[in-house]
């Protein structure tokens, strides 16, 4: 097992964990507003500090890690669910019609980054957590597709694939049965990368006032509070800029991990 695979697990998993330990147990509660301890550096009582309402940093950080990652998990799952069978659809029908619609649908939803996305969606149904899982989903749904039909058109040219066809079997179970399996690494590490992403996009959603909603902790909100009091409490942005980056970098190496491990020329390649 590569360091790197090692690295960015533990601090995945470091995350997940801080967020799962939230739901039981915080230092303090993430919304207690406190004016007389506003603004305190870190220290003993409040390990990463305190906010300008008083309430305490690292219970904030621990709290909005659930909101960033149940973000970003959705936002992946929509891009999975709607993205990938597209994409072996795609595949399935290269050259064709439909091959040619999906390709180009997907082009029209990459003009649109996840931000103005989310801006058209907040514009008609307002701004919430909720619709900032729904544009970043979109926006994930052509990266997988274009991921799975890239992964999927070798496969359709391989032997084991001819032989499914004088078999029988459709293009729809040739698909799921011999195709997916065969790009589940090329999907899983791809998955992680945009992990990652949906954490930087929920963060900048967040920032601008598009993503969760106060009171609930964001990583993104912490950072757009913190920006008129840098020069006097710098640990406001310090706190979530080290969360959003530590986070990131745990998923990318993770991704890089995964890859390494999953693609046999790699491994060869380091033997």
């Amino acid at each position: 097992m590569s360091r790197t695979l090692i690295l960015g697990g533990a601090l995945s998993a470091l995350v997940v964990l801080a967020a799962l330990v939230s739901f039981v147990w915080t230092p303090f509660e993430h919304t207690a507003m406190n004016i007389p301890t506003k603004l305190q550096t870190p220290n003993g009582t409040h390990w990463f500090g305190t906010d300008h309402f008083g309430r305490d940093m690292f219970s904030m950080i621990m709290v909005g890690a659930r909101t960033s990652i149940a973000v970003a998990f959705v936002a992946v799952g929509i891009g999975i669910g709607l993205g990938v069978p597209l994409g072996l659809w795609a595949a399935a029908r290269q050259g064709g019609w439909v091959d040619e619609v999906i390709m180009r649908g997907n082009d029209l939803i990459f003009a649109f980054p996840s931000l103005v996305i989310a801006i058209l969606i907040t514009a008609i149904f307002g701004a919430s957590a909720i619709n900032a899982i729904i544009a970043i989903g979109i926006f994930n749904i052509p990266v997988f597709a274009r991921v799975t039909r890239g992964g999927a058109l070798p496969i359709w040219a391989r032997e084991f694939i001819l032989a499914a066809r004088v078999a029988g079997k459709g293009a729809g179970r040739i698909s799921y049965e011999h195709v997916l399996p065969n790009i589940a690494n090329l999907l899983i590490v791809q998955a992680t990368i945009q992990f990652s992403l949906g954490i930087l996009a929920e963060a900048a959603l967040s920032y601008v006032g598009l993503g969760a909603q106060p009171p609930t902790p964001s990583w993104g909100r912490m950072l757009a509070d913190a920006q008129t009091l840098v020069s006097i409490a710098p640990h406001m942005a310090l706190v979530p800029g080290f969360a959003i980056i530590l986070t990131v970098l745990g998923l990318n190496l993770l991704g890089d991990g995964l890859r390494d491990a999953l693609d046999p020329k790699l491994r060869v390649a380091r033997v």
